[in-house]
């Protein structure tokens, strides 16, 4: 199965990047590796987690971020890349936005 990060989750990434290297220098880098890993264990694993919202979420193993995506025939296709400590409100709206 192929892998597709839409723009919206990049930025997503992007958000979470600044945010661990204003913690410690070197953080944000370390956040991108493992997101990114889980990310690409959907080329393996993507349909099997479970559906919040309307899309399948995988919870990542380092940081309390949540990825969710959807499967086409053969594209998991991961439309945003939040933050689990948010309001599930505020979750819920910003996947709600996103096409």
């Amino acid at each position: 199965m192929r892998v597709r990060i839409t723009e919206p989750a990049e930025k997503d990434l992007e958000q979470g990047y600044l945010f661990y290297e204003q913690q410690q220098a070197g953080l944000g880098t370390y956040f991108l590796d493992a997101l990114y890993t889980d990310i690409d264990s959907l080329t393996f694993y993507g349909g099997i987690h479970l559906k919040v919202w309307g899309y399948h979420r995988l919870l990542s193993k380092r940081f309390p971020f949540a990825i969710y995506y959807s499967i086409n025939p053969k594209t998991a296709l991961v439309t945003a890349i939040l933050d689990c400590r948010r309001k599930p409100s505020w979750v819920r709206k910003r996947i709600a936005s996103r096409p």
